[in-house]
């Protein structure tokens, strides 16, 4: 099993979300965070914004359906034809175990 962790734009987390569950991928964790990237913020007027507002959705998926949950995202997350940028970013990480709380159940 992966952990997808996608930080997309706040106004895309709806569409994206929709888009996950009519794929048969409701599973997800939704967070705000604060961040920036290779841009080190953003300059609006005279204010100058060091850290920009987004948010996270965390996955668990199979394998096997990575590639359609990475293209999901990356199809509803970008914004324009050919995206722009602070779109966001989509990591992939191993999951070793995983546990059911209320069964103690190890669920790989």
């Amino acid at each position: 099993m992966i952990m997808i962790k996608a930080i997309i734009r706040p106004e895309k987390t709806d569409e994206v979300m929709e888009e996950l569950m009519l794929a048969g991928f409701p599973s997800i964790s939704k967070m705000d965070v604060l961040g920036r990237g290779k841009q080190k913020g953003i300059q609006v007027g005279t204010n100058y914004y060091n850290q920009i507002s987004k948010k996270m959705l965390v996955m668990v998926v199979n394998d096997d359906e990575k590639d359609d949950v990475i293209s999901i995202i990356m199809r509803t997350a970008r914004t324009g034809e050919n995206g722009s940028f602070g779109d966001g970013k989509i990591f992939v990480l191993p999951v070793l175990e995983a546990y059911t709380i209320s069964t103690g159940k190890n669920q790989l």
